[in-house]
């Protein structure tokens, strides 16, 4: 349990036991989360539902994006939420993730969510590049201008030599493969077409991760 649920946790049950009654700390809950107060934040209001429910599930309640308490089964034990919330935390831990990257599908991945969460991931690797270089282009082209060529805007190393050079084209390979693989299908195709099991997309995510590094790293 992180530091913000075990705060949550011990103030509900203090108040609980004191009073015998949710309802104070249900409108603070609401009052907190009004959707209203989190224009621009949507990724930060998210977050804090997908915290604050894994508290609530233990009293059969789910606080909804449309800022209203919704009636779910109780947990009896450790909930579902939290072993989400936690197996994410673990998987990005243990797998040095890019922050940037994860900027880009965190919401994704907490709602176990791996169709939109690996679109989201690539996405981010477009977003950067031409942050990096002032392109407008996308996919396969944005990464050729970027990366290919005689003299590469983005160098992910000296290119120097013959070795570097093979390197670099490699590189600016493996991101179009990227793109043609995971980007194309996903935007296009329908979620239910595309089956994406959870070691896959953790295993695609690491590939963009490796990727949003070099690219951090490189001149």
């Amino acid at each position: 349990m992180t530091f913000f649920n075990y705060q949550i946790a011990n103030f509900i049950l203090h108040y609980h036991n004191k009073t015998g009654s949710d309802n104070f700390i249900l409108k603070f809950i609401s009052k907190a989360l009004e959707p209203s107060r989190f224009a621009g934040k949507h990724d930060q209001f998210l977050y804090l539902i997908d915290q604050i429910n894994i508290v609530l599930s233990f009293i059969g309640l789910e606080y909804k994006d449309d800022g209203a308490f919704h009636k779910i089964k109780r947990s009896k034990t450790l909930s579902e939420a939290e072993l989400r919330v936690s197996k994410f935390e673990k998987a990005i831990h243990d797998r040095k993730m890019h922050p940037k990257m994860l900027e880009y599908c965190r919401t994704e991945l907490l709602k176990d969510n791996y169709f939109h969460a690996v679109l989201e991931a690539v996405k981010s690797i477009a977003s950067v590049v031409r942050e990096r270089t002032g392109l407008t282009s996308d996919g396969s082209d944005l990464i050729r201008d970027a990366f290919l060529g005689n003299d590469p805007l983005i160098k992910i190393n000296s290119y120097i030599n013959d070795t570097e050079k093979s390197e670099q084209k490699g590189f600016g390979n493996l991101l179009i493969g990227i793109f043609g693989t995971f980007r194309n299908p996903t935007a296009h195709a329908a979620k239910i077409e595309w089956n994406l099991e959870e070691q896959d997309a953790f295993d695609i995510l690491s590939i963009v991760s490796y990727a949003m590094r070099r690219i951090d790293e490189s001149n």
